[in-house]
């Protein structure tokens, strides 16, 4: 089995940040340069996430998509603010590979169908913010701001049902916070659902990392801050 290393580029105003638990946002550096630096280290693709599109109501940042395409060689996921086909096949003119899809799927779950309808499958990634409440988990959406009530493991199957050809799963809990990942969060998903899923949130080493993939049946693992701040590289990972 081959496990993808995947970096993660959070935008906010073209640059790249990191924050814990999706607040106390800073900066990490600039998009093209750090998307450069992973390809070279042999990352098996990037995810680019405006993580401030959907809650100011924008589009996309379709420059910063374009300028980090031109640097990478590997398959590059985008999303934020992403509300129609037309805006998926923007970000597809631009450059990306693969278009992850938040809230916009929430609120229109058809969205996903026509999405695949249109791109295929493979080129739809369903993303799932969940937080832990009691014994489950919910969906949240606008960056983690809005609790939609919407039960995590029941929407990734219903999203895979709907056209999604991957699930990206972040944990709201875990969240820039290097506590290693919600292994039983991703251990239920992985296990509801027969496409690959992307562990998010959480990873402090390298024991961490393995054991998403050991325990939590991750096919990918999502890796921001330990890359941006040079804990371990790609190599290491």
């Amino acid at each position: 089995m081959t496990i993808r290393v995947i970096p993660c580029l959070d935008i906010e105003d073209g640059r790249v940040v990191k924050g814990t638990r999706f607040k106390q946002i800073r900066d990490a550096g600039d998009p093209a340069e750090l998307a450069a630096l992973y390809n070279s280290q042999g990352a098996d693709e990037i995810i680019f996430l405006d993580i401030g599109a959907t809650y100011r109501s924008r589009k996309i940042t379709v420059d910063v998509v374009r300028q980090v395409s031109n640097c990478v060689f590997i398959p590059l996921t985008v999303g934020g603010g992403i509300q129609s086909v037309e805006d998926m096949r923007t970000l597809l003119n631009a450059g990306a590979d693969k278009i992850s899809v938040c809230s916009a799927a929430l609120a229109d779950p058809s969205f996903l169908t026509r999405g695949a309808e249109v791109f295929g499958s493979q080129c739809i990634v369903l993303s799932i913010d969940a937080k832990k409440a009691g014994e489950r988990w919910r969906c949240y959406v606008k960056g983690g701001r809005e609790d939609t009530g919407v039960d995590a493991l029941e929407w990734a199957v219903e999203g895979e049902r709907l056209g999604a050809g991957e699930i990206l799963l972040n944990s709201i809990d875990k969240d820039g916070t290097q506590s290693g990942y919600d292994i039983a969060l991703i251990e239920a998903v992985s296990e509801r659902v027969n496409i690959p899923v992307i562990a998010s949130g959480g990873a402090g080493n390298l024991e961490q990392i393995a054991d998403a993939v050991r325990f939590g049946k991750a096919d990918a693992v999502l890796i921001a801050s330990l890359l941006h701040y040079k804990t371990h590289s790609v190599e290491d990972i």
